[in-house]
């Protein structure tokens, strides 16, 4: 049996003891149902690791003995997602996904056909909600960094303020999108290197409109294609990510 996770953030770099919330203790020994004894990797989603023995199983209140310290390697690579919102819950499975993937940074963004719309309040929730189901993908798959989650961002607006990024790709239904693959061999050979930073967009249902295409060519972005299906938004970036982790890694 795989060993439990439970997220924390001790107050302390070096603890020797780890006392978790009521909600991670929650879902530990009751859910989980961790016994005293059993091997618990504690971590706080910035790729330190505590590797501990359950102490006391109190359902509200677990107390973790930590036998040692570890901290993981990062990914040699750095992908932010920018993904227009989609209906209903696919927003929570894209998010779920990007994390097991190994996504750094998830930019949710309302663009001129995102169907949509959240006032402050419901963003926020909405925000906790992605954070939470980030927090569940990660002790699923392991993944001992927790993806940041942007604030609800207009498309428009992120897409001319984007600087920093090695490539800045946009995933098009166009005509004349190119493929990763060349768009990768065309950077290495100009730089000698792989892009370590790569920005990925992905429209909403029905894709970005032409003006956003548009502003997004000014602003520096490639377009990618994706093949010669047309995909729904959570396949699409499922399938980018999927893409773009890959070449990246080899």
């Amino acid at each position: 049996m795989p060993d439990f996770r439970a997220y924390c953030l001790p107050p302390v770099a070096d603890p020797s003891e780890i006392a978790l919330s009521e909600g991670e203790s929650h879902h530990l020994v009751a859910v989980n149902r961790a016994k005293p004894g059993d091997t618990v990797v504690a971590f706080d989603g910035k790729g330190s690791e505590w590797i501990c023995e359950l102490a006391d199983a109190g359902k509200r209140g677990a107390l973790l003995r930590v036998r040692f310290s570890q901290k993981a390697k990062p990914l040699p690579f750095r992908i932010t997602l920018g993904q227009a919102l989609p209906l209903g819950g696919a927003m929570d499975s894209i998010v779920r996904k990007a994390t097991e993937i190994g996504v750094s940074v998830i930019v949710p963004l309302e663009s001129e056909r995102t169907q949509v719309r959240l006032d402050a309040d419901r963003s926020d929730r909405k925000i906790g909600k992605w954070q939470t189901v980030a927090l569940e993908a990660a002790k699923q798959c392991g993944n001992p960094w927790l993806p940041e989650i942007g604030p609800v961002t207009a498309a428009s607006a992120f897409m001319e303020a984007a600087t920093g990024y090695d490539l800045k790709l946009i995933a098009s239904l166009q005509p004349g999108a190119r493929s990763l693959r060349s768009v990768l061999a065309q950077y290495r050979a100009s730089n000698g290197r792989a892009p370590t930073n790569v920005l990925w967009l992905v429209g909403p249902e029905g894709d970005f409109t032409p003006a956003e295409m548009s502003r997004s060519r000014a602003g520096g972005f490639e377009p990618i294609t994706l093949g010669p299906l047309v995909l729904r938004c959570e396949t699409a970036a499922v399938y980018a990510l999927s893409v773009l982790s890959y070449e990246l890694a080899g």
